[in-house]
């Protein structure tokens, strides 16, 4: 079966001009002054609306502590550090 009607380049044009991305809406947290996301905690200190709601230290502290282990695993762990 054929293609009925062609479509023209300006009304394919004028369909894809809602297409483009927007730039994602930020917000400055009121503690550190960083941008974070809309609704979303701060990633660098961890509050959300003035509130502790995660404990950046542990947070570091695990990613570390599972670079080291994933490192360790992988044999990449340097040797003069001790351990």
């Amino acid at each position: 079966m054929t293609v009925r009607m062609r479509h023209t380049k300006g009304h394919t044009r004028n369909r894809r001009a809602h297409h483009s991305l927007e730039e994602p809406r930020l917000s400055t947290c009121a503690n550190c002054g960083k941008p974070h996301l809309r609704h979303k905690m701060c990633d660098t200190c961890g509050k959300y609306k003035g509130r502790q709601v995660v404990d950046m230290d542990t947070r570091v502290a695990k990613k570390t502590a599972r670079v080291k282990r994933k490192r360790r695993a992988m044999g990449l762990e340097d040797k003069k550090s001790g351990e």
